[in-house]
């Protein structure tokens, strides 16, 4: 039997329409760890490399997405103040999915249900290539920062600590 043919994710399908080069990689993904460090592990790249989409609130601006790297925090003042607001939260878990598609472990700063405003922490430009959800738990997208800022649309900030 012939390899089953991946389906895309909404993520890819932004970057193929962009002309935007990615590779996609596989992980075994493991319900007890989601987390950053899991992944980068799982994939074989360095923790620098692997950045995690955050979905926050903003009291002005509402709903935004912070990616950074996968075991820094997300600076909440920080973000708040590199997107207009006085006060930034993150969104409850359970609210999560209503918001973007997406589930913990899958979040991808594209492909989202809206066009959220997307913030990239300025470390992901000192990387060659950094990996990104694709939209579902197992799959990450691998490509270069500045092909990220293009895709999202997103403001580079210093936004994790």
């Amino acid at each position: 039997m012939g390899k089953k043919k991946q389906q895309k994710t909404n993520a890819a399908r932004i970057l193929d329409r962009l002309g935007i080069d990615y590779e996609l990689k596989d992980y075994e993904v493991d319900e007890s760890d989601l987390s950053a460090v899991h992944v980068a592990a799982s994939v074989g790249m360095p923790i620098e490399q692997v950045y995690k989409t955050l979905v926050v609130r903003g009291d002005r601006n509402g709903i935004m997405m912070a990616v950074i790297q996968g075991d820094l925090e997300l600076d909440l003042k920080s973000l708040a103040s590199a997107s207009g607001n006085k006060r930034a939260e993150m969104v409850h878990l359970k609210e999560v999915f209503a918001l973007t598609g997406y589930i913990r472990g899958g979040c991808s700063p594209l492909g989202a249900k809206k066009d959220y405003p997307v913030y990239l922490d300025e470390r992901a430009m000192e990387q060659d290539s950094i990996a990104i959800s694709a939209g579902k738990r197992g799959e990450q997208i691998i490509l270069e920062p500045t092909d990220l800022v293009k895709a999202a649309s997103a403001t580079i900030a210093n936004i994790a600590r």
